[in-house]
């Protein structure tokens, strides 16, 4: 049989633990076809990012145009953006109805601190996605408002949701929740608390791209929502649970994307 295409535009990570290395993971480990389209080239390891060489809006266009042209692409996830100009770019092809099942991952800060993203230029790709992914801190950042709790967490969904997006899901990783991450997803049956015990590893490089690109590929198999995002939630805490005892590279290490540990 034929793989269904998912696409992912996002930013490249030298490192292999995030970004659009680590979304072709996702996306080969649960059975579909990736296809790419970058954005920026950065420098970075487990460490941190070092730099970010954000690329031309012609150029990205010149790549979306390319593979959307010749594959059948059933969803989209879009992670680092990089600048307002390249999520104009991405925009207009949402808005051309080309982007299909799209999932926005709000990429602004890595976990090292390093800016990867502007506000403005998630705020510009929110309205016309099917999915949003935040996480706590990138929530607080398009809301203006602080997320430190599951109740901030509920309003932050609230508030995005009425702002564009058909569903958001605010991811708690961040959050102090005893031995729980908790995640709070909202769309148009109302606010739903999901629930995992909280895996003890500082190998979490990457976390958020792979939960986005999980969903994407759940999506373009043809689940609803709520479905797609359990079933990405399960699929993270596996991989962060087979990753937690490795020792690759000597910061926040990547996940075990393909259950390598069992």
């Amino acid at each position: 049989m034929t793989p269904t295409t998912v696409l992912t535009v996002a930013g490249s990570d030298s490192g292999g633990g995030a970004g659009i290395q680590a979304d072709l993971k996702v996306f080969a480990a649960l059975g579909a076809y990736g296809t790419s389209v970058l954005t920026a080239v950065t420098a970075q390891n487990t460490r941190g990012v070092d730099a970010v060489l954000p690329l031309p809006p012609q150029t990205v266009t010149e790549q979306l145009d390319s593979v959307l042209s010749d594959f059948t692409v059933r969803a989209v996830k879009t992670g680092m953006l990089g600048t307002p100009a390249v999520a104009e770019a991405i925009a207009e092809a949402a808005v051309a109805g080309r982007l299909p099942q799209l999932v926005v991952d709000p990429v602004l800060v890595a976990t090292s601190g390093h800016r990867l993203g502007v506000v403005a230029a998630v705020e510009r790709l929110l309205p016309y996605g099917r999915v949003a992914t935040p996480n706590s801190a990138e929530a607080a950042a398009l809301t203006g408002a602080p997320v430190t709790n599951v109740a901030e967490m509920t309003t932050a969904a609230r508030a995005l949701a009425s702002g564009g997006p058909e569903w958001v899901i605010v991811t708690g990783g961040d959050v102090d929740a005893g031995d729980e991450a908790v995640d709070v997803l909202h769309g148009p049956d109302g606010t739903t608390l999901l629930r995992a015990p909280r895996v003890p590893t500082r190998h979490s490089h990457g976390t958020g791209c792979s939960f986005s690109a999980a969903i994407a590929v759940r999506l373009a198999l043809g689940d609803p929502v709520p479905v797609a995002v359990t079933a990405a939630k399960e699929y993270v805490t596996r991989a962060l649970t087979g990753a937690r005892d490795w020792e690759l590279g000597a910061g926040r290490g990547p996940l075990d994307h393909f259950g390598w540990s069992g």
